[in-house]
């Protein structure tokens, strides 16, 4: 049979392994699930005791602006509880001071733990003899603190990161900035400090290389007044932000389906040059007849 001649065969090679990389551009389905109610989620997570990630939860649900009254009292509760759970006694302590600025009368359920409620009246005590500090009514309900932030587009993989935002606190109450982070869905928060610059609100934070992993890193900022508690943030524990991270590039094949098999893209092209009769043999008469070397270069996709 007379070989094709290489002008027939050449185009339907390439055609073949230009026709497959459309497909590998095309973005999967996330999949992605929408977010619990960050107040039930932080419930959910204390009674898992779960509470570090309970506090990280709760922490961004009071900052939400639609939060009512109610909601934002059950969130300290539960906030104060995870703390006492931990043994952090003066995060704790803040925790139920701010409540009671809200509500004076609050009381914890008499079902709650002897534990609990011990503590909660041993602060109520001491804020009361303080004459009530942070007491809030109608005339000195304070400004709210907002962050604006924008996530980079990409980060290259083990590469630091340097993160910008900016805060608008008209009461001047912000006094530190948290960067939590992560790489990918799954495992804890790690937290570190950002830098805040309190004569413009500027704030600058970095994130590590070792987190920085395909597919991608994942993280939230949270600002906190000089009692630890959140005032504003962007994203939060449950719908961090993200930041694309893509895989490091590396040199491969193109498979193609022929004929029910499998073949490499390179293989295509050098089955229809010889099919072509493009590669010639050394000698007439030689043990090298049919033999001829061949120089091939393999694309790298990014």
């Amino acid at each position: 049979m007379r070989a094709r001649p290489a002008r027939h065969m050449l185009p339907l090679a390439l055609a073949l392994v230009v026709g497959t990389l459309p497909a590998l551009a095309q973005p999967r389905p996330s999949g992605a699930q929408p977010s619990k109610d960050l107040l039930q989620r932080g419930r959910e997570l204390f009674d898992d005791q779960q509470y570090q990630e309970s506090i990280q939860t709760l922490s961004g649900a009071l900052v939400r602006p639609d939060n009512t009254p109610e909601q934002k009292l059950e969130i300290l509760r539960l906030l104060a509880l995870d703390h006492i759970t931990l043994g952090h006694n003066e995060e704790a302590e803040n925790v139920v001071r701010a409540l009671l600025s809200m509500q004076p009368s609050y009381e914890l359920p008499k079902t709650e733990s002897p534990r609990f409620r011990d503590f909660f009246a041993a602060v109520r005590a001491r804020w009361e003899a303080a004459g009530r500090p942070g007491l809030l009514t109608e005339q000195n309900q304070p400004r709210a603190v907002t962050m604006k932030h924008t996530s980079p587009s990409e980060a290259a993989p083990g590469s630091e990161v340097t993160l910008a935002a900016s805060v608008d606190d008209p009461g001047h109450r912000a006094k530190a900035v948290e960067l939590f982070y992560r790489a990918g869905s799954h495992g804890a928060f790690t937290g570190t400090t950002a830098r805040l610059s309190p004569e413009d609100g500027q704030v600058r934070a970095t994130l590590p290389g070792s987190a920085v992993r395909a597919p991608y890193v994942a993280y939230y900022l949270l600002v906190t007044d000089a009692a630890g508690l959140p005032l504003a943030g962007s994203g939060d524990a449950d719908a961090p932000l993200r930041i694309p991270v893509p895989e490091p590039s590396r040199g491969w094949v193109l498979p193609v389906v022929i004929g029910g098999g499998v073949v490499g893209a390179a293989g295509v092209v050098l089955g229809s040059l010889a099919l072509a009769g493009v590669f010639k043999g050394g000698g007439s008469g030689g043990s090298n007849r049919g033999l001829s070397t061949v120089s091939i270069g393999v694309m790298t996709f990014r």
